[in-house]
Protein backbone atom coordinates (compact mmCIF):
# COMPACT_ATOMS: atom_id res chain seq x y z
CA UNK A 1 0.00 0.00 0.00
CA UNK A 2 1.21 3.51 -0.80
CA UNK A 3 0.72 6.74 1.14
CA UNK A 4 1.13 10.45 0.51
CA UNK A 5 3.82 11.81 2.84
CA UNK A 6 3.80 15.56 3.51
CA UNK A 7 6.93 17.01 5.14
CA UNK A 8 6.92 20.32 7.00
CA UNK A 9 10.22 21.94 8.01
CA UNK A 10 9.41 24.27 10.91
CA UNK A 11 10.39 25.16 14.49
CA UNK A 12 10.17 23.04 17.63
CA UNK A 13 7.87 25.70 19.05
CA UNK A 14 5.25 24.96 16.37
CA UNK A 15 5.32 21.15 16.66
CA UNK A 16 2.20 20.69 18.78
CA UNK A 17 -0.06 22.94 16.73
CA UNK A 18 1.06 21.76 13.28
CA UNK A 19 0.78 18.12 14.39
CA UNK A 20 -2.73 18.91 15.58
CA UNK A 21 -3.58 20.46 12.19
CA UNK A 22 -2.51 17.23 10.47
CA UNK A 23 -4.57 15.10 12.84
CA UNK A 24 -7.60 17.36 12.28
CA UNK A 25 -7.16 16.76 8.55
CA UNK A 26 -7.38 12.98 9.30
CA UNK A 27 -3.72 12.07 8.92
CA UNK A 28 -3.24 8.32 9.37
CA UNK A 29 0.07 8.95 11.10
CA UNK A 30 2.31 11.84 12.17
CA UNK A 31 6.04 11.64 12.88
CA UNK A 32 8.19 14.32 14.54
CA UNK A 33 11.96 14.67 14.44
CA UNK A 34 13.55 17.42 16.52
CA UNK A 35 17.06 18.82 16.48
CA UNK A 36 19.65 16.14 17.18
CA UNK A 37 22.75 18.30 17.30
CA UNK A 38 25.44 17.72 19.89
CA UNK A 39 24.95 21.28 21.17
CA UNK A 40 21.45 20.53 22.44
CA UNK A 41 21.20 20.27 26.22
CA UNK A 42 20.01 16.81 27.27
CA UNK A 43 18.82 15.51 30.60
CA UNK A 44 20.79 12.40 31.57
CA UNK A 45 19.99 12.54 35.29
CA UNK A 46 17.87 9.38 35.04
CA UNK A 47 20.30 7.51 32.84
CA UNK A 48 18.80 8.51 29.48
CA UNK A 49 21.03 7.87 26.55
CA UNK A 50 21.02 9.11 22.97
CA UNK A 51 22.07 7.07 19.98
CA UNK A 52 24.56 8.34 17.39
CA UNK A 53 24.61 9.41 14.66
CA UNK A 54 22.55 12.47 15.51
CA UNK A 55 20.61 14.33 12.84
CA UNK A 56 21.56 17.59 11.16
CA UNK A 57 18.34 19.51 11.89
CA UNK A 58 19.33 23.02 13.07
CA UNK A 59 18.93 23.82 16.76
CA UNK A 60 15.34 24.81 17.57
CA UNK A 61 13.92 23.37 14.35
CA UNK A 62 11.95 20.22 13.57
CA UNK A 63 10.69 18.05 10.73
CA UNK A 64 7.04 16.96 10.90
CA UNK A 65 5.68 14.33 8.53
CA UNK A 66 2.03 13.47 8.00
CA UNK A 67 0.73 10.43 6.13
CA UNK A 68 -2.45 10.42 4.05
CA UNK A 69 -4.23 7.98 1.74
CA UNK A 70 -2.77 7.67 -1.74
CA UNK A 71 -5.60 9.54 -3.47
CA UNK A 72 -5.42 12.63 -1.22
CA UNK A 73 -5.14 15.95 -3.10
CA UNK A 74 -1.86 17.18 -1.64
CA UNK A 75 -1.98 20.57 -3.39
CA UNK A 76 -5.32 21.22 -1.72
CA UNK A 77 -3.99 20.01 1.63
CA UNK A 78 -0.97 22.32 1.41
CA UNK A 79 -3.18 25.30 0.59
CA UNK A 80 -5.30 24.51 3.67
CA UNK A 81 -2.27 24.22 5.94
CA UNK A 82 -0.39 27.38 4.91
CA UNK A 83 -2.83 30.00 6.31
CA UNK A 84 -3.25 28.00 9.52
CA UNK A 85 0.51 27.81 10.02
CA UNK A 86 0.88 31.55 9.24
CA UNK A 87 -1.85 32.31 11.79
CA UNK A 88 0.23 30.77 14.59
CA UNK A 89 2.26 33.99 14.79
CA UNK A 90 -0.85 35.79 16.05
CA UNK A 91 -0.81 33.44 19.06
CA UNK A 92 2.87 33.95 19.85
CA UNK A 93 4.04 30.76 18.12
CA UNK A 94 6.73 31.31 15.48
CA UNK A 95 6.76 28.57 12.78
CA UNK A 96 9.86 30.15 11.21
CA UNK A 97 10.47 30.13 7.46
CA UNK A 98 8.66 26.84 7.11
CA UNK A 99 8.72 24.67 3.98
CA UNK A 100 6.22 22.09 2.73
CA UNK A 101 6.90 19.19 0.36
CA UNK A 102 5.26 15.86 -0.36
CA UNK A 103 5.89 12.53 -2.07
CA UNK A 104 4.38 9.08 -2.53
CA UNK A 105 5.91 6.39 -0.27
CA UNK A 106 5.46 2.68 0.45
CA UNK A 107 3.80 1.84 3.76
CA UNK A 108 6.84 -0.08 4.99
CA UNK A 109 8.94 3.08 4.58
CA UNK A 110 7.14 4.82 7.44
CA UNK A 111 4.91 2.42 9.38
CA UNK A 112 7.78 0.61 11.12
CA UNK A 113 11.00 2.46 10.28
CA UNK A 114 10.67 4.81 13.28
CA UNK A 115 10.83 1.87 15.69
CA UNK A 116 14.61 1.64 15.38
CA UNK A 117 14.89 4.98 17.20
CA UNK A 118 12.51 4.15 20.08
CA UNK A 119 14.58 2.41 22.78
CA UNK A 120 13.88 1.64 26.46
CA UNK A 121 14.03 4.92 28.37
CA UNK A 122 14.04 5.63 32.10
CA UNK A 123 11.72 8.61 32.54
CA UNK A 124 11.54 8.90 36.33
CA UNK A 125 13.17 7.45 39.45
CA UNK A 126 11.12 4.26 39.15
CA UNK A 127 9.40 4.24 35.71
CA UNK A 128 11.00 2.85 32.56
CA UNK A 129 9.24 2.69 29.18
CA UNK A 130 10.02 -0.43 27.17
CA UNK A 131 8.92 -0.78 23.55
CA UNK A 132 7.39 -4.19 23.00
CA UNK A 133 9.93 -5.08 20.30
CA UNK A 134 13.00 -4.32 22.46
CA UNK A 135 14.75 -6.71 24.87
CA UNK A 136 15.46 -5.20 28.28
CA UNK A 137 16.43 -6.53 31.70
CA UNK A 138 15.00 -4.23 34.39
CA UNK A 139 16.49 -3.79 37.83
CA UNK A 140 14.34 -5.00 40.77
CA UNK A 141 13.18 -1.48 41.66
CA UNK A 142 12.11 -0.49 38.13
CA UNK A 143 8.44 -0.34 37.15
CA UNK A 144 8.14 -1.20 33.45
CA UNK A 145 5.58 0.36 31.09
CA UNK A 146 5.30 -1.96 28.08
CA UNK A 147 4.37 0.17 25.10
CA UNK A 148 3.53 -0.03 21.42
CA UNK A 149 2.20 3.46 20.59
CA UNK A 150 1.12 2.55 17.05
CA UNK A 151 -0.23 5.74 15.47
CA UNK A 152 -1.18 7.36 18.79
CA UNK A 153 0.78 10.18 20.42
CA UNK A 154 2.83 9.29 23.49
CA UNK A 155 6.10 7.37 23.67
CA UNK A 156 7.59 9.11 26.70
CA UNK A 157 10.38 10.71 24.69
CA UNK A 158 8.65 14.08 24.40
CA UNK A 159 9.34 16.47 27.32
CA UNK A 160 5.64 16.90 28.12
CA UNK A 161 5.05 13.14 28.55
CA UNK A 162 8.15 12.70 30.69
CA UNK A 163 7.11 15.72 32.78
CA UNK A 164 3.71 14.17 33.44
CA UNK A 165 5.12 10.80 34.45
CA UNK A 166 7.65 12.42 36.80
CA UNK A 167 4.92 14.60 38.29
CA UNK A 168 2.59 11.62 38.74
CA UNK A 169 5.38 9.87 40.62
CA UNK A 170 5.71 12.81 43.02
CA UNK A 171 1.94 13.11 43.60
CA UNK A 172 0.54 9.58 43.77
CA UNK A 173 0.59 8.10 47.26
CA UNK A 174 -1.44 4.95 46.54
CA UNK A 175 -5.11 4.09 46.09
CA UNK A 176 -6.12 7.14 44.02
CA UNK A 177 -8.89 7.27 41.43
CA UNK A 178 -7.59 8.99 38.29
CA UNK A 179 -8.90 10.42 35.01
CA UNK A 180 -6.45 10.74 32.10
CA UNK A 181 -7.83 13.25 29.56
CA UNK A 182 -6.48 12.81 26.04
CA UNK A 183 -4.83 9.49 26.84
CA UNK A 184 -3.18 8.93 23.43
CA UNK A 185 -1.19 5.70 23.70
CA UNK A 186 -2.39 5.24 27.31
CA UNK A 187 1.08 5.83 28.71
CA UNK A 188 0.00 8.14 31.56
CA UNK A 189 -2.90 5.92 32.59
CA UNK A 190 -0.57 2.91 32.73
CA UNK A 191 2.08 4.93 34.55
CA UNK A 192 -0.45 6.03 37.17
CA UNK A 193 -1.40 2.42 37.85
CA UNK A 194 2.24 1.30 38.04
CA UNK A 195 2.80 4.05 40.63
CA UNK A 196 -0.02 2.82 42.86
CA UNK A 197 -3.32 4.32 41.68
CA UNK A 198 -6.40 2.18 42.30
CA UNK A 199 -8.47 2.91 39.18
CA UNK A 200 -7.97 4.97 36.01
CA UNK A 201 -10.48 6.23 33.47
CA UNK A 202 -8.62 7.01 30.21
CA UNK A 203 -10.43 9.32 27.76
CA UNK A 204 -9.74 10.27 24.15
CA UNK A 205 -11.86 11.51 21.25
CA UNK A 206 -9.60 9.87 18.65
CA UNK A 207 -10.72 6.28 17.92
CA UNK A 208 -7.16 5.40 16.84
CA UNK A 209 -5.88 6.50 20.27
CA UNK A 210 -8.66 4.59 22.06
CA UNK A 211 -7.70 1.42 20.19
CA UNK A 212 -3.97 1.94 20.84
CA UNK A 213 -4.49 2.71 24.52
CA UNK A 214 -6.71 -0.33 24.96
CA UNK A 215 -4.05 -2.58 23.44
CA UNK A 216 -1.32 -1.12 25.65
CA UNK A 217 -3.48 -1.53 28.74
CA UNK A 218 -3.82 -5.23 27.86
CA UNK A 219 -0.07 -5.51 27.24
CA UNK A 220 0.51 -4.36 30.82
CA UNK A 221 -2.13 -6.66 32.29
CA UNK A 222 -4.25 -3.76 33.57
CA UNK A 223 -7.56 -4.25 31.73
CA UNK A 224 -9.38 -4.76 35.03
CA UNK A 225 -8.03 -1.48 36.44
CA UNK A 226 -7.96 0.94 33.48
CA UNK A 227 -11.08 1.71 31.46
CA UNK A 228 -10.49 3.33 28.05
CA UNK A 229 -13.42 5.30 26.67
CA UNK A 230 -13.94 7.34 23.50
CA UNK A 231 -15.16 10.56 25.09
CA UNK A 232 -14.12 13.90 26.50
CA UNK A 233 -14.39 14.97 30.12
CA UNK A 234 -17.61 16.90 29.55
CA UNK A 235 -19.20 13.76 28.08
CA UNK A 236 -18.33 11.79 31.21
CA UNK A 237 -19.58 14.53 33.52
CA UNK A 238 -22.84 14.69 31.57
CA UNK A 239 -23.37 10.93 31.72
CA UNK A 240 -22.85 10.44 27.99
CA UNK A 241 -19.96 8.89 26.09
CA UNK A 242 -19.22 9.91 22.50
CA UNK A 243 -18.73 7.03 20.04
CA UNK A 244 -17.62 8.03 16.55
CA UNK A 245 -20.61 9.91 15.07
CA UNK A 246 -23.29 9.22 17.67
CA UNK A 247 -23.96 9.24 21.39
CA UNK A 248 -25.33 6.65 23.77
CA UNK A 249 -25.88 6.51 27.48
CA UNK A 250 -22.62 5.64 29.19
CA UNK A 251 -22.44 2.42 31.10
CA UNK A 252 -21.46 2.83 34.72
CA UNK A 253 -17.70 3.23 34.73
CA UNK A 254 -15.35 1.62 37.19
CA UNK A 255 -14.16 5.09 38.22
CA UNK A 256 -16.77 7.06 40.12
CA UNK A 257 -16.86 10.86 40.16
CA UNK A 258 -15.49 12.87 41.80
CA UNK A 259 -11.91 11.55 41.59
CA UNK A 260 -8.65 12.18 43.42
CA UNK A 261 -6.54 13.16 40.43
CA UNK A 262 -6.95 14.40 36.84
CA UNK A 263 -4.03 14.48 34.39
CA UNK A 264 -4.11 16.10 30.95
CA UNK A 265 -1.15 16.26 28.58
CA UNK A 266 -2.62 18.20 25.68
CA UNK A 267 -2.44 21.62 24.05
CA UNK A 268 -2.69 24.67 26.31
CA UNK A 269 -5.52 26.02 24.14
CA UNK A 270 -7.56 22.89 24.88
CA UNK A 271 -6.64 22.85 28.58
CA UNK A 272 -8.06 26.36 28.91
CA UNK A 273 -11.42 25.17 27.55
CA UNK A 274 -12.25 22.64 30.28
CA UNK A 275 -10.62 23.86 33.50
CA UNK A 276 -14.05 24.26 35.11
CA UNK A 277 -14.95 20.69 34.10
CA UNK A 278 -11.80 19.39 35.80
CA UNK A 279 -12.66 21.37 38.93
CA UNK A 280 -16.11 19.73 38.95
CA UNK A 281 -14.62 16.24 38.42
CA UNK A 282 -12.23 16.49 41.40
CA UNK A 283 -12.80 15.80 45.06
CA UNK A 284 -11.94 18.55 47.56
CA UNK A 285 -8.13 18.53 47.90
CA UNK A 286 -7.99 16.76 44.52
CA UNK A 287 -4.98 17.32 42.26
CA UNK A 288 -4.90 18.45 38.63
CA UNK A 289 -1.73 17.87 36.57
CA UNK A 290 -1.86 19.95 33.39
CA UNK A 291 0.96 19.52 30.89
CA UNK A 292 1.63 20.11 27.19
CA UNK A 293 2.03 23.82 27.90
CA UNK A 294 4.66 25.77 25.97
CA UNK A 295 6.34 28.64 27.82
CA UNK A 296 4.45 31.33 25.91
CA UNK A 297 1.16 30.04 27.39
CA UNK A 298 2.37 29.70 30.98
CA UNK A 299 0.80 32.89 32.33
CA UNK A 300 -2.49 32.33 30.51
CA UNK A 301 -2.91 28.81 31.87
CA UNK A 302 -1.90 29.83 35.39
CA UNK A 303 -4.44 32.65 35.39
CA UNK A 304 -7.12 30.27 34.10
CA UNK A 305 -6.44 27.75 36.86
CA UNK A 306 -6.55 30.39 39.59
CA UNK A 307 -9.67 31.97 38.13
CA UNK A 308 -11.47 28.62 38.33
CA UNK A 309 -10.56 28.24 42.00
CA UNK A 310 -7.40 26.12 41.87
CA UNK A 311 -4.33 26.72 44.00
CA UNK A 312 -1.03 26.33 42.16
CA UNK A 313 1.05 23.84 44.14
CA UNK A 314 4.04 23.46 41.83
CA UNK A 315 5.32 24.18 38.33
CA UNK A 316 7.71 21.68 36.73
CA UNK A 317 9.79 22.44 33.63
CA UNK A 318 11.58 20.49 30.92
CA UNK A 319 13.24 22.61 28.23
CA UNK A 320 10.51 25.13 27.23
CA UNK A 321 7.58 23.03 28.46
CA UNK A 322 5.67 23.42 31.73
CA UNK A 323 3.51 21.10 33.82
CA UNK A 324 1.24 22.61 36.47
CA UNK A 325 0.28 20.85 39.69
CA UNK A 326 -2.90 22.50 40.96
CA UNK A 327 -5.09 21.62 43.96
CA UNK A 328 -8.81 22.05 44.44
CA UNK A 329 -9.36 23.60 47.89
CA UNK A 330 -10.93 21.53 50.65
Amino acid sequence: MKWQEITIYTTEQAIEMISNFLHERDADGVSIEESGTLNKQRDTSLGQWYELPLNDIPEGHAVIKGYFLEGTDMDELAEELKPRINELREFGIDPGDYELSWRLVDEEDWANAWKQYFKPIKVSDSLTIKPTWENYEPSPEEKIIHLDPGMAFGTGTHPTTALCLQTLESVIRGGESVIDVGTGSGILAIGAMKLGADRVLALDLDPVAVSSAGENVQLNGLSDKIEVIESDLLGVLGGKVVYVANEREAQRTSVELPVDLVVANILAEIILLFIDDVYQALKPEGIYIASGIYKNKETEVEEGLVRSGFTIVEKRRDEDWIAFVARKPG
